[in-house]
């Protein structure tokens, strides 16, 4: 049989991680960290809603939307799992999922085509991947026929994380009665007890159409401010920019608050698939220590590990032996710059330790000590008065801008691969073991014309070594000055 449905994979992915700091920062959030796979959550999510095709369903290529400062995050992770993307909408500021999601379904009725949306944000697993597909194809199919069906988590604990879905029992697509807001732990227990409730998944199926209609009906101003904002996009390589000035007029909902809670009653048919798949939306560390392969005492290491006389605690190591002694229900995360311990039963607090970095204007909370670029990465090694050493990985083909500082020199040390280095007028090739120097206020580019990663240790000497301090004439990226 041909397939009829035709879906349409929508990945959110504009979160921010904070509760999963050290590990998650601003600049590299937690959707598009490795959690215990060798995998993103990113590109799990990516994986996840390609494999739903079957004889009746034919899936299209995703459209993902997300933050522009991601966006070459979302670019090369996906380039590694050769997933070529239907689009990739950048959302000038955050303004929740409805509009988001508005979006998305306004990309996918470009031509008139109307397919089934299936929207999963990027930053959530599963440890049963056939009953996952499952329970999403027999939401796809009921969505076909226009309703508005979401995924209702089986709880295994009376979780105070998550909203509820009160719903009818029984199998397939079951009616949905009332949504509920996060409980308190008491409420959470009598819910569990009495039956017919499920966490709320936050992933969403139906048809782009239906969205539309139902945004329209209840919350018509995001759907004004939205359309206003994608009718003035602009093409950018395979990004679309929605305009930033109308965007910042759109209202920042929920897809919940704005229209999955006013469903209920409405003449909006919204149902429900029971989704038993071993879930977790990875909300803190304590999430990530549930779904951990551990040893006998409790215990889950990642990284350089020792655990003696150790009970139930997690502890993520990036660069250095990290040794416990005595701990129990502890959270352990170090990485270059910053070291996390904590209460693991306080972990969703960690997001209070995030926002007094931000308010203290440290760069923790923002960046790693190496920091992921379009063309590569670099890695702060070492800073004192007037000095900085990075050590730079310049991808196979990638250019950086033609740039100059006003405020630094920079002496570059080629470690290994072929770089191309333009200073004024001068363009010269570098081996390994050669070296150059880029006098302050010299126009300069670095470009790697090998087939292998080319690295380069940078040392640069001024009186200002900020990363502000770069005027860019011309950039691959488009991020000219």
């Amino acid at each position: 049989m041909a397939a009829s449905i035709s879906i349409q994979p929508v990945i959110m992915a504009g979160g921010s991680g904070t509760r999963l700091w050290p590990l998650s920062r601003a600049g590299f959030p937690k959707q598009f960290l490795c959690l215990g796979s060798e995998d993103s959550l990113f590109q799990q999510a990516v994986a996840r809603l390609m494999g739903l095709a079957s004889a009746d369903i034919a899936v299209e290529a995703p459209l993902i939307v997300g933050n522009a400062e991601h966006r070459f995050l979302a670019l090369e992770q996906l380039r590694e799992k050769r997933v070529e993307p239907a689009a990739v909408i950048l959302e000038p500021i955050g303004r929740n999922t409805a509009p988001a999601l508005t979006l998305a379904a306004l990309a996918a009725r470009e031509g008139g085509a109307d397919p089934v949306l299936v929207v999963s944000p990027a930053d959530q697993t599963v440890t049963d991947a056939p009953a996952f597909t499952a329970a999403l194809q027999r939401a796809v199919r009921g969505a076909a026929d226009g309703a508005i069906v979401i995924l209702g988590v089986t709880p295994t604990s009376p979780e105070t994380a998550y909203g509820y879905i009160r719903s009818t029992t029984g199998e397939g697509l079951q009616k949905v009665a009332q949504f509920v807001e996060k409980p308190d732990a008491a409420t959470a227990a009598r819910y569990l007890a009495e039956g017919g409730y499920t966490w709320n998944s936050g992933m969403f199926v139906l048809r782009a159409s239906v969205w539309l209609a139902a945004l329209a009906q209840f919350r018509p101003d995001i759907l004004a401010a939205t359309q206003a904002a994608w009718s003035g996009r602009t093409p950018d390589e395979r990004f679309i920019r929605p305009t930033r000035e109308a965007f910042l007029a759109v209202p920042s909902e929920s897809v919940d608050y704005a229209v999955m809670e006013r469903c209920p009653g409405s003449a909006f048919d919204i149902r429900m698939v029971p989704l038993d798949a071993g879930w977790n939306d990875l909300g803190a560390w304590d999430a990530v220590w549930q779904v951990a392969a551990k040893d006998a005492a409790g215990n889950s290491g990642v990284g350089d590990v020792m655990f003696e006389d150790s009970r139930n605690t997690l502890v993520h190591a990036t660069g250095r032996l990290v040794a416990t002694l005595g701990l129990d229900n502890v959270v352990i995360v170090e990485t270059a710059d910053a070291v996390l311990v904590a209460d693991r039963e306080r972990s969703q607090d960690v997001k209070k330790l995030v926002s007094r970095l931000d308010k203290d204007r440290r760069t923790e909370h923002a960046l790693h000590r190496k920091v992921h670029r379009p063309w590569g990465w670099y890695d702060s090694v070492d800073a004192g008065p007037r000095f900085q050493v990075k050590r730079i990985m310049v991808n196979p083909g990638a250019t950086l801008s033609l740039q100059m500082h006003h405020h630094r020199a920079e002496h570059w040390i080629v470690v290994q691969g072929t770089a191309e280095v333009t200073c004024g007028d001068r363009k010269t090739i570098l081996t390994e073991n050669q070296s150059t120097y880029i006098p302050l206020g010299e126009t300069h580019r670095l470009a790697n014309p090998g087939k292998l990663p080319l690295e380069i240790i940078e040392v640069q000497s001024g009186s200002y070594l900020g990363e502000d301090d770069i005027v860019r004439f011309e950039d691959t990226y488009g991020r000219t000055t």
